[in-house]
């Protein structure tokens, strides 16, 4: 019993999910301090959902990365998580997208509510760049090193792709299944009428670099490491 417990705490902590729980753990407290305050749980609740939310990809990668370390080379077996992950990884960074909810409210000071926020976007932010980077290493290892950031680049393309359609269009990644066809429909309309959809294509755009910038610094950092001293003879 221990040793499946701390093989389970060795494989939680190797793909960061404490520092996860407790950037999750910041936002709901400060989201619960507002309650409190204000006594009113409606205000921001959407938050709360879009963390949820934001949860699934990174779940849905541990759950193909736990599948291929239990049975190596067997790409097959991550195909049903690895699509999951990828319908639902547009949920994690779009809580970066909730600063259009900020507004001054009474009887809380507007700086609080923008730290409430970031708290929230950060956290989702975190979740969609960890995902990512397990996910990623998965597929390099299947298909290589070009092909792997190849992937990695589709997948940062389609999200920003989904944070628009999420945002503006109120499209969610279950409308995947019940309404495809209406989602590639206007998808592929907005795409031919670039001169029409100014703002689709900046904003796909502007967010994508964003979340690539922000995965190109969080690989650096994770391999940051302090320079040793050589022992004097």
């Amino acid at each position: 019993m221990l040793t499946t417990v701390a093989k389970i705490h060795r494989f939680l902590a190797d793909h960061l999910f404490y520092p996860l729980v407790l950037c999750s753990l910041l936002a709901l407290t400060l989201y619960v301090g507002r309650v409190i305050l204000t006594r009113n749980w409606v205000v921001y609740f959407n938050l709360v959902w879009n963390l949820f939310l934001a949860w699934l990809p990174y779940g849905f990668s541990l759950w193909a990365i736990a599948l291929e370390r239990r049975r190596p080379g067997r790409w097959w077996l991550v195909w049903f998580p690895a699509t999951l992950w990828l319908a639902f990884f547009p949920n994690a960074p779009y809580l970066l997208t909730d600063f259009f909810h900020l507004a001054q409210r009474p009887f809380i000071p507007l700086w609080y509510d923008i730290g409430l926020i970031a708290a929230f976007a950060w956290s989702g932010f975190f979740l969609a760049l960890v995902s990512l980077r397990m996910m990623h290493l998965l597929v390099e290892g299947y298909i290589g090193l070009i092909l792997g950031w190849l992937f990695a680049l589709i997948a940062l393309g389609l999200a920003g792709l989904g944070l628009y359609l999420g945002r503006f269009s109120r499209w969610n990644s279950w409308d995947l299944l019940s309404s495809p066809k209406e989602i590639i429909k206007e998808t592929v309309w907005r795409a031919l009428n670039p001169f029409q959809n100014l703002s689709f294509y900046g904003f796909t755009l502007m967010f994508t670099a964003l979340m690539l910038v922000g995965y190109l610094v969080f690989i650096s950092v994770q391999r940051l490491r302090l320079p040793r001293e050589k022992a004097s003879p």
